[in-house]
């Protein structure tokens, strides 16, 4: 279907104005389509989006990008949108990890030989887990470059996916249905307690799952992109600057934003979606938004509530039979800069005793602001800690939550004072989110956070498609291929546009 017909333009609703839907809806506009964008807070962006605090500003969630880099997913979208690449410096370290009573971190460098040097230091004889990896990132890398569809729904899918293979992308045949955890065993590293704790936490923040879990083959994809030529970016400014050019796009395209408008169901007629009922939070007043085409940039759980009875019943219950999604606690500190270690880290990854569990404040990943990067006044820094967390203790009807959040919030604190100066002199500002928070501000289902974690059966070619059951209903975002971030969300936002223009 082209987006320009003798009568008019294809017109298409996009449900949420995070970055999957704002990537889908800035490229549809920029391709000629009349699109709709809705999103039920004040502020595009979701997850990745920002709020400030006396003159503090706070990431929301996520606090770095990947695929800036030339041929990557942003840069990509962005030459597309005709704009320029965001300002950002690389993370190098990626990421610093301290590993219960230890004070050295192991840091993750961006230079490959930097980062082998490293983890042979850090992990004597794992090298060939190491050479693994690489060899089956660089594999599964060129292939993802060529823009497959996965997983492919239809011939057209079906024939990107073939013109994406090479010979060379069959000798990961053999680890499509491997998880990190087998390839240990299998090189006899599965009782290194130290390597499968790294893995663990690196991989959570990835995959959702830990290293028995996680799908080989997307492994070697998350842990790969840290070292040079890729990397990972920290946005001057704060990540409200990658909503903001991509709205600027949309825009100047023509696009219609509806903040503070919150999609309430998706109605469906002869197998086909036909409209979506809007409710404006400020006035109450509903109606129907006619559609062509609908992208729906939420939660695969959302989705089946927005479709409601219409959804078919196999895909309800796929839905219903995933494996329970994290939900992450989040506390935001504005602090004097004395509260930072000299040659701190932008990335920190802490967890404190190898018999708890990863998250619920036993595991912590940290962001610093650094100077000049826009994120707090001068001589002050800020500081955003965030722990997976089981979402259902926060809705449980008999939990006094105002004392579950301070309890939270007091022992990461505590926790964070082991390695950063905190008292009441270097303290500014103490803000905290849980799964309620996310909830409400994102209109995630529960407050989950970062996808469907990334199991055999969810990853790659097992998991949720961007194509629906119904031909004109689309879902982006970290519940399709190929999961969190916003790289990620992107790529699959573009993988949706791209169907919607060959009209199969």
């Amino acid at each position: 279907m082209m987006a320009q017909t003798n009568s008019a333009p294809t017109r298409v609703v996009v449900i949420g104005a995070g970055i999957g839907g704002l990537t889908a809806a800035a490229l549809l506009a920029r391709r000629g389509y009349e699109v709709v964008l809705l999103e039920q807070a004040g502020v595009p962006g979701g997850c990745a989006s920002t709020f400030k605090r006396r003159g503090f500003t706070f990431d929301v969630g996520a606090t770095q990008v990947a695929g800036l880099e030339p041929g990557g997913i942003h840069h990509r979208i962005f030459k597309e949108l005709g704009l320029e690449v965001p300002a950002a410096t690389l993370c190098d370290p990626a990421c610093a990890v301290f590993l219960p009573g230890e004070v050295e971190p192991i840091r993750v460098w961006r230079d490959p030989a930097q980062w082998q040097a490293e983890r042979q230091r850090q992990f004597p004889g794992s090298e060939p887990f190491w050479q693994l990896m690489a060899a089956l990132f660089r594999y599964s890398w060129a292939f993802q470059s060529r823009d497959p569809v996965l997983p492919p729904r239809n011939l057209w899918d079906l024939g990107q996916l073939l013109q994406a293979l090479r010979p060379s992308t069959l000798l990961t045949a053999p680890f499509t249905f491997a998880t990190v955890g087998d390839a240990l065993r299998g090189l006899g590293l599965g009782g290194d307690r130290r390597l499968r704790t790294f893995l663990d936490l690196q991989l959570k923040l990835y995959s959702q799952v830990d290293a028995d879990a996680t799908a080989l083959l997307y492994a070697a994809t998350a842990l790969g992109l840290s070292q040079a030529p890729w990397g990972l970016y920290h946005l001057k400014g704060s990540m409200q600057v990658l909503s903001n050019r991509l709205m600027a796009a949309f825009h100047r395209d023509g696009g219609k934003l509806l903040l503070r408008h919150r999609a309430e169901h998706i109605h469906t007629q002869a197998g086909r979606v036909t409209g979506v009922t809007l409710r404006h939070l400020k006035t109450n007043q509903t109606w129907v938004e006619a559609a062509d085409h609908v992208v729906a940039n939420v939660t695969v759980q959302n989705l089946v509530e927005l479709l409601g009875e219409a959804t078919p019943s196999g895909y309800r219950r796929r839905v219903k039979n995933l494996p329970p999604s994290s939900g992450a606690f989040v506390v935001y500190l504005g602090v004097d800069q004395q509260a930072i270690p000299a040659e701190c880290p932008p990335h920190l990854q802490f967890l404190y005793d190898y018999e708890g569990k990863i998250g619920e404040n036993n595991s912590l990943f940290v962001s610093v602001s650094r100077a000049g990067d826009g994120r707090a006044p001068e001589g002050k820094a800020t500081i955003i800690a965030s722990s997976f967390t089981d979402v259902s203790q926060w809705w449980d009807a008999g939990v006094d939550y105002a004392s579950l959040k301070q309890h939270y919030t007091q022992q990461a604190i505590s926790r964070l004072s082991h390695y950063f100066d905190l008292n009441d002199a270097t303290l500014l500002h103490i803000e905290a989110a849980t799964p309620r928070t996310f909830a409400r501000f994102t209109a995630r289902d529960r407050g989950i956070v970062g996808g469907i974690g990334q199991r055999i059966s969810t990853f790659g070619p097992f998991g949720l498609a961007t194509r629906t059951p119904f031909p004109n209903l689309w879902l982006v975002g970290d519940s399709t291929h190929p999961g969190e971030g916003t790289a990620g969300v992107s790529y699959s936002a573009l993988t949706a546009v791209r169907q919607i223009e060959a009209g199969f």
